[in-house]
């Protein structure tokens, strides 16, 4: 419906989009290309088909995809940052300014509800298939809370230090970021006790000039003091955390056997499926049925492995080859745009903010699947648009400065 009605509307500026929008049509294509039915000799040459043969399969078309259902709503999924990428683009500068306070709202009212799920609540998301008793927020996973949370302390910290912002935001963004890293200790995953530490160092970063600017006039000391001070105050929280119990994620770190972990007794398998599918993939959205394919007797339980739990893994494993370059092209301009953002001398720019989004996003891939999310989703199209935008700003100066040159 909104993008009917942006169609409809005034023309947004597509060339905004830049790569996050090249990514995302090609991604929409190659999810689209395993939907067309392909003639039976072609199909019959794809690997591993030949399980789905049976009397009368010769005369068949059928699509690369191996459960072709599933990748219509993997398709359906990509919606979400269609909408938001055209919406990004259409917004006035005032309006990205409130954004960062809306999302900073939306990230504590989910920690709110995190804690009241903690506190014995019993609240349920009717929306999500979450598990009753686990603390996940708006979530039905804590990986994917803790990593929301995380993405939050970024946020706060690139709020409070923009130019022109008020003091109080300061104070304010510290509390916030307390609250988030507290509220991860109690979500019990053991991913997001690291991506919170590593979105508490690049919070730090992003905000060191600020930090200075407001302290300009004080001692010398008076920066490194607030620092240690800060760092002091949370050390105290978690260490009362712990000694009350409340630490989850840490308790979890600690006694729960890696060996026992689903990921590491199912990865075994999830390399074998690769193998069989690769180069062209098994489908988009298909990874529960298949891997009930080919799963072993010793790991048959009464819930579901329902992804691999490393998206980079799934990924080659749905899309095969094609997919692989398309993620290696994303990753390539992260990099090279990241590395020309964090030349800038001036730290807390929207552009950095997308970059280190998009790293914290990287990293949660590794053992989960995030951008499955559609909150995830929608942040990783918005973050990867701040990244591109500052480019285009600059490329758009230039023949104005040669000119008074």
């Amino acid at each position: 419906m909104l993008i009917v009605a942006i169609l409809f509307g005034s023309r947004p500026a597509m060339r905004r989009m830049g790569m996050p929008g090249m990514v995302l049509a090609g991604a929409i294509f190659l999810v689209l290309m395993q939907l067309v039915p392909l003639p039976p000799s072609l199909w019959e040459a794809l690997p591993s088909r030949v399980i789905l043969g049976g009397t009368g399969s010769g005369e068949v078309w059928r699509p690369v995809s191996m459960v072709p259902g599933a990748t219509w709503n993997a398709l359906s999924s990509l919606v979400v940052p269609c909408v938001v990428l055209l919406l990004a683009v259409m917004m006035r500068e005032e309006e990205r300014e409130r954004l960062l306070a809306v999302l900073l709202t939306l990230v504590g009212t989910s920690a709110l509800v995190g804690l009241l799920q903690f506190s014995g609540a019993g609240f349920t998301n009717p929306f999500v298939n979450d598990t009753p008793g686990q603390v996940s927020g708006l979530f039905a996973n804590r990986n994917h809370f803790a990593l929301f949370l995380a993405l939050g302390c970024l946020i706060a910290s690139v709020w409070a230090t923009r130019s022109g912002a008020q003091r109080w935001r300061l104070p304010a963004a510290a509390g916030l970021v307390l609250l988030f890293i507290l509220t991860i200790l109690t979500t019990g995953s053991r991913a997001g006790m690291l991506l919170g530490l590593v979105a508490l160092g690049l919070a730090l970063l992003m905000s060191r000039h600020a930090l200075r600017r407001v302290t300009r006039g004080g001692p010398r000391w008076l920066l490194p003091a607030l620092v240690t001070g800060a760092i002091l105050i949370l050390a105290f929280f978690v260490t009362l955390f712990v000694a009350a119990d409340r630490a989850v994620s840490i308790n979890r770190a600690v006694s729960v056997d890696g060996n026992e972990d689903m990921r590491v007794r199912g990865l075994s398998t999830v390399l074998d499926m690769i193998h069989r599918y690769f180069p062209v993939g098994s489908g988009f959205g298909g990874f529960d049925p298949m891997f009930r394919m080919y799963e072993p007797f010793n790991l048959l339980k009464i819930t579901y492995f329902n992804h691999a739990h490393n998206d980079y893994l799934e990924i080659a494993l749905d899309g095969g080859v094609v997919a692989l370059l398309l993620l290696g092209i994303a990753m390539l301009w992260w990099g090279t745009r990241t590395i020309r953002v964090w030349r800038k001398v001036e730290a807390g720019t929207i552009a950095q903010l997308g970059s280190t989004m998009l790293l914290l996003v990287l990293i949660a891939s590794f053992v989960d699947y995030p951008v499955r999310t559609p909150m995830i989703m929608a942040l990783t199209a918005l973050a990867g648009l701040w990244l591109g935008e500052q480019r285009q700003k600059a490329g758009a100066a230039l023949p104005h400065q040669d000119q008074q040159l």
